[in-house]
């Protein structure tokens, strides 16, 4: 059976779509914290850079399945889908080749196409080399990616972003919805990816694997 390490940071919404994953399937893991910012970011450390040269987190130890030597998995998309194969029991897709490709595409709304325009190292960019309004440029992309998804909603939603049982696509929408209140978004028009967070509250894996529930977690100021 294999051992699971991973490396994320509590805020992080990345690092938290994979935890989800995890607590949904009742998979034990150890936790270590990489703190982003502190002493410059913890990301990019020799040590850390040579297990993920993306310097980003998550990243997924695998040991005991095997092979000799721990193996490494990066990108949180790529983790969940790793753990579905490995573990299909408690699936986070639905059954059928059409609902499954349509939770991808909500999936990619928010991985590809929302959360890194309002990343670490693009807010930190945009602050401090071309002295620009980090929060404004965030606010605008949140917007929009939350408004195509829920749009991209119709045909498929019910109690869940797609049918009644949570998926990876709820996986990705709670902590983008997260960042939408950190950046001071409003989500009065976003009624029905509202509801579909409350859906995801009442659950022990969504409580489990919420930032202020990690050991990492920063009392706010």
């Amino acid at each position: 059976m294999a051992e699971y390490t991973l490396y994320n940071y509590w805020r992080s919404s990345s690092s938290w779509r994979v935890r989800l994953a995890l607590e949904h399937k009742g998979l034990s893991y150890k936790y270590v914290p990489v703190h982003l910012v502190a002493d410059g970011g913890k990301q990019h450390a020799e040590g850390f850079v040579e297990k993920n040269p993306m310097r980003q987190v998550p990243l997924l130890e695998i040991a005991g399945a095997g092979d000799d030597a721990p193996s490494f998995l990066a990108q949180s998309v790529a983790i969940m889908e790793y753990l579905e194969e490995a573990h299909p029991e408690r699936s986070i897709f639905p059954e059928g080749a059409y609902l499954r490709a349509r939770t991808r595409q909500l999936v990619e709304i928010i991985n590809a196409g929302t959360q890194p325009l309002q990343n670490l190292a693009v807010i930190q960019h945009l602050r401090d080399e071309l002295e620009q309004d980090a929060p404004a440029w965030c606010r605008r992309y949140i917007e929009r990616g939350l408004g195509a998804y829920q749009a991209s909603l119709a045909g498929v939603s019910g109690k869940f972003s797609v049918g009644d049982e949570p998926s990876a696509a709820d996986f990705c929408l709670i902590p983008q919805l997260y960042n939408a209140r950190r950046f001071k978004l409003d989500l009065e028009p976003f009624a029905k990816l509202l509801e579909i967070e409350a859906a995801c509250a009442e659950l022990d894996a969504f409580e489990r694997a919420h930032p202020d529930a990690q050991p990492d977690a920063v009392a706010p100021a």
